[in-house]
């Protein structure tokens, strides 16, 4: 074949997006004559997607020389630019930030101005993001929105737009962000964007929509790469991020196994070169480890993710929980909470927190993180957010005694569970509605909720749940002590032992009114009428 038709061929499997073959045909033309500029950023790409970054960067680096000799200061500067990009990615920082800065030296010492310079703003945008100064990225982000608007470069207005909406969310400004998001997405999804912008903005929106808990979004969009990614065949740099989204998506819908296939393809993926996405990854693959109670896994896999930067939390604070380690599960979620500033973050770690913290028996705090979790719920207004705000408000209430007001609370959000098709959430709902019930003394409601949890989380393959549940549903558990919960337990042994309702507030760490509302219980149970008679059934039964 000769150069001429190398050259046309490779040119028409660009515009197709047939990576591979463009490559091919690019690189075969290439050596037979050295390429133009405009072809080597076309190799360039092609290698890039093609996942051959060797060949990339050197058809960035020749394509960069090339513009320098005929004074093309704005390729020039483009080609270091996503030569130093890419590097990045690759987590070669040291590299791809000497990359940058002779892009911005070239712009700057040629005095030339073009859109490449609000392109030069996206690193620092995404800087001072991950430095926590959102304000600040948030500034930098419209400036370059303005300067891609001022040249008509729908790749750095659309790239600089979905970068506003993150920073805003961050900023507590969720509906606006969102907004941005979407509008981004449009954009992608019409086909108006270059595939390398295109490509980073679909991963990052929809890692925005499962940071916020923004569970329809997040399906939406995952859908759509995933529909992006295969018409592509032979794309390769976004295929491992896609995964980790599709087993985000198929856990929370059930698909436990699958989604178990799917961390591990990526984790396969983003291994070979190692990619920044390997540590969120192997921190999936531990989420559904966990779940199933394949705890030794587990642990392996949160360590890989800790080890390839990904903060281990909630997760392994959790995974200690479930091992019976429930003071190392309360000193690394104390710490998490401790270090999430952001609303975001929080929301995550939350939810956690109040688990953890029930079961150590500090209501107090448990009670004070379900009520920020609600304002963050609110502020929000996400409806998979509210929903988990609820399940903490309900579990605390029903530490608590207040059985009637935590079954109000864990029926809505049993509700929007449902809706929103996430069983494995809606089926540990049933679990503390089904305690509920018993405390109100309706074991026929308490054993039909129990029964709806058992079949999910048989289907799931929730063993740590099914254990619990099983020790909830044994006749010794449910006939101990007359019927009591664990809680009205340690509070009738503390009155056999003498102790006033404050004394025993102040142990439990939880109000006088709420030891009121368990000893009202816990008459009505026992069916005494004094704190003598119960202190006897308490000495009876060997609860003190």
């Amino acid at each position: 074949m000769s150069r001429v038709d190398a050259l046309d061929r490779g040119r028409e499997s660009f515009g197709r997006q047939e990576w591979g073959d463009a490559y091919a045909q690019l690189s075969a033309a290439g050596r037979q004559v050295s390429l133009e500029p405009d072809d080597l950023e076309r190799l360039a790409v092609a290698a890039y997607l093609a996942g051959r970054d060797a060949d990339s960067e050197e058809a960035w680096t020749g394509a960069h020389h090339q513009s320098l000799a005929v004074a093309d200061w704005g390729r020039a500067a483009r080609c270091a630019f996503w030569l130093g990009i890419t590097l990045i990615n690759r987590m070669e920082p040291a590299r791809g930030g000497g990359w940058l800065a002779r892009a911005q030296r070239v712009l700057d010492d040629a005095q030339h101005e073009c859109v490449e310079r609000g392109w030069l703003l996206v690193p620092m945008a995404l800087r001072q993001y991950h430095l926590g100064d959102f304000v600040g990225s948030a500034t930098i982000w419209a400036e370059a929105a303005n300067i891609g608007a001022s040249y008509n470069d729908v790749d750095l207005v659309t790239t600089a737009r979905h970068g506003q909406g993150r920073t805003l969310i961050r900023l507590g400004r969720t509906a606006e962000g969102v907004a941005l998001l979407d509008e981004a997405m449009v954009a992608v999804a019409a086909g108006e964007l270059s595939p390398i912008p295109a490509g980073i903005v679909y991963c990052s929106v929809i890692e925005a929509c499962q940071e916020i808990l923004d569970v329809r979004r997040a399906q939406e969009w995952t859908n759509a790469l995933s529909d992006w990614c295969a018409s592509q065949p032979d794309l390769v740099p976004y295929r491992g991020r896609c995964l980790i989204h599709r087993s985000e998506i198929m856990q929370l819908n059930g698909a436990w196994l699958p989604a178990m296939d799917e961390a591990r393809r990526a984790c396969e993926r983003l291994s070979a070169p190692p990619q920044p996405q390997l540590g969120a990854a192997f921190y999936q693959r531990a989420e559904l480890h966990r779940l199933r109670g394949e705890f030794t896994m587990a642990e392996d896999a949160y360590r890989q993710a800790s080890q390839r930067g990904r903060i281990p939390e909630p997760g392994l604070a959790l995974l200690r929980l479930a091992q019976g380690r429930a003071d190392a599960a309360a000193a690394a979620i104390r710490r998490a909470a401790e270090e999430a500033k952001d609303l975001v973050s929080r929301s995550k770690v939350l939810p956690a927190y109040v688990e953890i913290l029930l079961a150590t028996n500090d209501a107090a705090a448990a009670r004070a993180a379900a009520e920020e979790l609600a304002g963050i719920a609110d502020g929000m207004d996400l409806p998979y957010l509210r929903a988990v705000a609820a399940h903490a408000q309900g579990a605390v209430l029903l530490a608590e005694g207040d059985a009637w007001a935590a079954l109000e609370a864990l029926r809505g959000a049993w509700a929007s569970f449902e809706e929103l098709q996430v069983p494995y959430e809606a089926a540990r709902l049933r679990v503390l509605a089904g305690l509920a019930c018993q405390q109100l003394g309706d074991e026929e409601g308490a054993e039909l909720e129990r029964g709806g949890a058992r079949r999910v989380f048989e289907q799931l393959g929730a063993a740590p749940d099914l254990a619990r549940l099983q020790a909830l549903s044994s006749p010794a558990a449910s006939q101990a002590a007359g019927g009591l919960t664990a809680r009205e337990v340690q509070v009738l042994a503390l009155v056999a032992t003498g102790k006033s309702n404050r004394e025993i507030a102040a142990e439990l760490v939880i109000s006088e009114r709420t030891v009121a509302r368990h000893m009202s219980n816990i008459f009505t149970k026992l069916n005494v009428s004094s704190r003598t008679a119960a202190s006897a059934f308490a000495f009876e039964h060997d609860l003190v």
